[in-house]
């Protein structure tokens, strides 16, 4: 339970900081939409990645992995979209935002997710 809150407190914060540092990506609000904002990113990666990467594993397999940045754009895209008919501040301007969007959001992910502890081993293990 504990990592869960940790991942969706970091992506959170990812999001916060690529709709800082993305001219394209918007953020206003507080900070219960962005938790709102994270918790539907959350979700949108959880359910439709899964299914656009066995969709599109070809292209994945041809470009070399290069193509899951495109996958991690229409994420970012996706999460716009929805929190715009939900009108919870994030804004997405268009692909191109959305790309850099996805590259700063998996690294920081990654930058956060190195800085926090890791979570603890199961006893069996």
């Amino acid at each position: 339970m504990r990592s869960l809150l940790l991942h969706w407190l970091s992506n959170a914060l990812a999001l916060w900081i690529a709709a800082f540092v993305v001219p394209g990506l918007a953020f206003s609000g507080g900070p219960v939409r962005l938790l709102i904002v994270a918790a539907i990113f959350g979700v949108v990666n959880s359910l439709l990645r899964p299914l656009l990467t066995v969709l599109t594993c070809p292209l994945i397999v041809l470009t070399l992995g290069l193509f899951t940045l495109v996958l991690n754009a229409v994420m970012v895209l996706v999460t716009g979209w929805l929190s715009e008919r939900w009108d919870l501040g994030f804004a997405v301007a268009g692909f191109w935002p959305a790309f850099w969007g996805g590259l700063v959001v998996g690294l920081a992910s990654l930058a956060l997710t190195a800085v926090l502890p890791k979570s603890e081993r199961r006893a069996t293990e």
